[in-house]
This record gives C-alpha cells, sequence and structure tokens, in this order.
C-alpha cells in the first residue's frame, strides 16, 4: 500500500504526526487515526491546485540569469537595463 502522505497531513493537519505505508497514520499519542478517503482526495484537489497556481514562479526561476550575472549587469549596463531584462521573463511567464 502507498498512501499519499503530504494529501493526509493537509486533511489530517495537528491530528496525524506520522504515516506508515503499511500500518496507516497514527496520532502524536500513536493512537491509530482512521482515514477518509474523500478528505484526502480533496486535500490533493487542493494541493495540486496550489502547485499548478505557481507554475508561473518555476518557470520564471529557471529563467532569470544568477544573481552574479544580475549584478554584472547592473554594474555595467545600469539598473534600467537589469528592470529590462527581468521584465523579459516576467512577461514570458505572467502571474495568473
Amino acid at each position: 500500500m502507498s498512501l499519499d502522505h503530504e494529501a493526509i497531513y493537509k486533511a489530517y493537519a495537528g491530528t496525524v504526526v506520522s504515516i506508515d505505508d503499511g500500518a496507516g497514520a497514527f496520532d502524536a499519542s500513536g493512537n491509530s487515526v482512521s482515514l477518509d478517503q474523500s478528505l484526502i482526495d480533496a486535500a490533493r484537489a487542493t494541493l495540486d491546485a496550489e502547485y499548478n497556481a505557481q507554475e508561473y514562479a518555476r518557470n520564471r526561476a529557471k529563467e532569470y540569469p544568477t544573481v552574479v550575472d544580475q549584478l554584472d549587469l547592473i554594474y555595467h549596463s545600469g539598473v534600467d537595463a537589469w528592470k529590462a531584462k527581468i521584465k523579459e521573463t516576467k512577461d514570458k511567464y505572467p502571474k495568473p
């Protein structure tokens, strides 16, 4: 059995503190917590939506120049050139 740990922790925040794929979920006292699959599915849907909403940020992070290159651009070409370079990426991957 393979449990969706992340979704279980979200669905049972403050209750489930450990998960064992073979034995189930447990609270802080080591007591077994009965899991409701519909709550886990709803939590998974929320987690997936949150992840998908941040796709633009992940794409931007891959394309931004390194900090060293950004500082070099500012030094040699000024802040306006740096802003223009960063804006290219922001425009390519806008916030939803």
